[in-house]
């Protein structure tokens, strides 16, 4: 095996385990508490990677002061992203979770072609719109037929929770396209993590939820504080790696087997069951998904 297949092999593995971690936090911690330990320990990490290895990078934010205040709307996107992601995670599943960033792909996609001139050919595929409105239709049916078989309207409102976090995600996508430009990725990861981290931690302390922390016990606030390193690693420092090196459309696929793994990771380790119409729902979301992310042999190529 390569090291490109390597790589490929491990982000699914790692990424796999990803959701069913932050799912396991967002039960046991208030949202506020959670996103503020996770981000800021996954953030001053980054922060320390860059001191010795990206140096040179912050010379480019002096130069230019205006990157400050898109670092800083960065931060404020990825709190409102997180905040609805969380709380949808805490009433429906890893899977669900893992199943809507994939529903987020497409959304993505047009919302660039709308403000990137580079990102416009894609959306004049036709396989494009008939992917996109399958993996809606696949979404539909997962999220409606989970409700069912749970029997609570929480499912529901955890959907819609997810839906509003895509949403902010993919107005954050353009940010980070346009911030890309002219920072290294982890630059990019590490302030945005650091800075989200500080707004939760404020407004844990202003709202005196910083107070159930003490209420923990040190295991779980460390294994809280480790998530969030191994969100960062993971989430952030391979996934832009596999972009950078193997480009984007690889990563796009791999985002698509991600559920897969999670699904597997979800019942050995939190009890998560899917039936059969769900299934059914997620293997519709992820043919619609690789029909809607296909490219022509003509784009590849350029």
């Amino acid at each position: 095996m390569n090291n490109k297949n390597t790589m490929r092999v491990l982000y699914i593995i790692l990424m796999g385990f990803s959701l069913p971690i932050m799912r396991f936090m967002s039960i046991r911690f208030d949202t506020i508490n959670n996103n503020a330990v996770r981000f800021l320990s996954g953030g001053l990490v980054f922060i320390l990677i860059c001191v010795f290895k990206f140096s040179g990078e912050f010379k480019k934010i002096k130069k230019e002061p205006v990157l400050i205040l898109k670092l800083l709307l960065l931060g404020l996107l990825m709190t409102g992203n997180m905040y609805f992601y969380m709380n949808g995670l805490k009433y429906t599943s890893a899977l669900t979770g893992s199943i809507f960033g994939i529903l987020a792909m497409p959304l993505a996609v047009i919302m660039a072609a709308i403000f990137c001139r580079d990102e416009r050919g894609r959306i004049k595929q036709v396989s494009f719109y008939i992917g996109s409105i399958l993996a809606v239709i696949g979404s539909l049916i997962f999220v409606l037929s989970g409700n069912q078989s749970g029997g609570s309207s929480d499912f529901i409102r955890g959907a819609l929770l997810l839906a509003i976090a895509i949403l902010i995600q993919s107005i954050q996508n353009l940010v980070v396209k346009n911030v890309g430009k002219k920072l290294h990725s982890i630059v990019i990861s590490a302030s945005t993590a650091t800075l989200s981290g500080i707004m939760y931690l404020s407004i844990a302390v202003q709202s005196g939820k910083i107070a159930q922390l003490s209420e923990v016990s040190t295991g779980l606030l460390a294994g809280l504080a480790l998530a969030g390193v191994y969100g960062m690693l993971t989430g952030m420092l391979m996934a832009f790696y596999i972009v950078q090196k193997q480009g984007v459309v690889v990563f796009n696929i791999l985002q698509l087997i991600v559920p897969l793994s999670t699904a597997v990771v979800g019942y050995f380790t939190l009890g998560e069951t899917i039936n059969l119409i769900q299934g059914a729902g997620a293997v519709i979301v992820i043919l619609g998904s690789i029909l809607a992310l296909r490219e022509r042999k003509s784009n590849v190529q350029n």
